[in-house]
């Protein structure tokens, strides 16, 4: 096994990412506006510049070995993480096979689904997913510039929140909501099924990408539809399905995100012609809409989407909240951590903190009042356990109840949506990182906008390509004062720890 030395780890970590990011961000904003002038030609050359980027290749091995959430996953060839040396050995064969890129097989891991039934996560190689990676900072903002606004799922800098307040436009007391009625489309074993055809055939990339795709799409395939499939694990999968599904919102007043679909229906709209015109769209991408899953639902009988349930009153008032099977899946997550006895009441409380916070995060445009949703019960629960933990200190059990369930404030339909068919890559800085800050609450949005939206650590504006934290300078999580605090990104944050340990 290959041993990283202190030079090589020291290397990395000063590589001039700030620098790296701008080069490519500039070359991205270009393919993005060749792509919409109609210049295909001189967005082919500009992603073929991208695939010469030692910055592209760098920040791409970064991305899948230290940023994205599936880091520590193994391919088939059992390699769970890189050391500094195999990064840069990693770089020098991307240099070289970047237009002759070969796929490994994929690893199946199967994911229980919420019906019994079982979906195939297939997981490439750190080496695979770097070229996605690669390939993928090529391919998006050339497909951004064609992409339909009213698509939300897996594109950069747009979110669920935004497909939330569309539905709360369209079924609002002012737009008569409680006169329609919606489609909850299902697309059945969307990823599965997509065709290669479609993809390639609206692939926007030069000749050498387009058989690195091919290769992966080809490196996924269930053996008995050889012609069909995007494998759901790969970086770069969730774009090949945007990019196949495309246009598909243009049928019918809906919003989109992935593969689920809410389409709006007025009183006097055929909902059997509109279903009729999308099975037409997806027979022609070998996809068919799911007929026990797809249904039609007055919207005062309230329907979910994304993890809430939508509802319009008898009195026409709007209302979203989390969905019961949402809320199920959480309490159940709350309880597995409260019960465990291998560890103590202080370990619960940090295990409990980030999944509290980001459950409250992710609805806080809903209605969060009541017992249920305020998790009253749940608290009370976790206390007694505390409680009895901590031997009737009733100050210690309270101060771990706070820290295991953190505020966050909630505004019920407050969530700006972005601008029209706005993107990162059309190159206005200032509106993507003030709105991306705006992402963000309480202390760590004071600190962003002291540092005028800019990482502290790498000067570079924080854009929605990466997750921030918030780091106290003096390695004391007690201390708030606003002179300790700084806002960094992911990456950064973990560059300032490594050079506090001496690593």
């Amino acid at each position: 096994m290959i041993r990283h030395s202190r030079n090589t780890s020291e290397s990395w970590i000063k590589i001039p990412w700030k620098k790296f990011r701008r080069n490519l961000f500039r070359l991205q904003v270009r393919v993005f506006k060749a792509v919409q002038v109609g210049d295909m030609r001189k967005a082919r050359s500009l992603q073929k510049l991208i695939l010469k980027s030692t910055s592209a290749r760098l920040l791409a091995i970064r991305q899948v070995s230290q940023i994205n959430a599936g880091k520590k996953t193994a391919g088939i060839d059992g390699k769970a993480s890189l050391n500094f040396e195999e990064r840069f050995a990693l770089e020098e064969n991307l240099k070289l096979q970047v237009n002759n890129w070969h796929h490994n097989k994929l690893k199946e891991i199967p994911i229980p689904k919420k019906d019994g039934k079982t979906r195939i996560l297939k997981v490439p190689t750190i080496a695979d997913r770097a070229w996605q990676c690669l390939a993928k900072y090529a391919l998006e903002p050339a497909h951004e510039a064609n992409f339909h606004a009213r698509s939300y799922g897996f594109r950069t800098g747009r979110s669920a929140h935004d497909a939330q307040k569309i539905l709360f436009t369209n079924l609002n007391s002012n737009a008569n909501g409680i006169d329609k009625r919606v489609i909850e489309l299902d697309i059945e074993k969307c990823f599965d099924r997509i065709s290669h055809t479609t993809i390639m055939n609206n692939l926007i990339a030069p000749q050498g990408m387009k058989r690195g795709i091919f290769r992966c799409l080809k490196a996924g395939i269930n053996p008995e539809f050889p012609e069909q499939g995007t494998p759901q694990g790969g970086v770069v999968s969730p774009l090949l399905a945007n990019i196949a599904l495309n246009g598909i919102e243009e049928i019918h007043q809906s919003v989109r995100y992935a593969d689920d679909m809410v389409i709006i229906l007025k009183p006097n709209d055929n909902a059997e012609k509109i279903l009729e015109k999308i099975s037409q769209f997806l027979a022609a991408r070998g996809m068919n809409v799911s007929a026990h899953k797809t249904k039609i639902t007055a919207a005062t009988d309230g329907f979910d989407f994304l993890g809430w349930h939508f509802l319009v009153q008898s009195n026409g008032k709007f209302r979203c909240v989390p969905s019961v099977d949402n809320f199920k899946e959480f309490r159940q997550k709350v309880k597995r951590i409260v019960n465990n006895s291998n560890y103590g009441s202080k370990v619960k409380a940090e295990k409990l903190a980030p999944l509290v916070r980001g459950w409250r995060n992710y609805h806080r445009f809903c209605k969060m009042d009541g017992s249920r949703n305020s998790l009253y019960h749940i608290e009370t629960r976790a206390y007694k356990v505390f409680n009895k933990e901590a031997k009737n200190d009733r100050y210690s059990s309270k101060k771990l109840l706070d820290k295991a369930f953190p505020t966050v404030p909630y505004s019920e339909n407050k969530h700006v949506n972005v601008k029209g068919e706005k993107s990162p890559y059309d190159g206005d800085l200032t509106y993507w990182s003030e709105r991306n800050s705006k992402l963000y609450d309480g202390t760590t949005s004071k600190v962003l906008k002291r540092q005028n939206h800019k990482c502290a650590y790498c000067g570079y504006k924080m854009l929605s390509d990466e997750r921030v934290h918030l780091h106290h300078k003096d390695g004391n999580h007690s201390n708030w004062k606003a002179n300790n605090l700084m806002v960094v990104h992911e990456s950064c944050h973990d560059y300032i720890h490594m050079s506090m340990t001496k690593v």
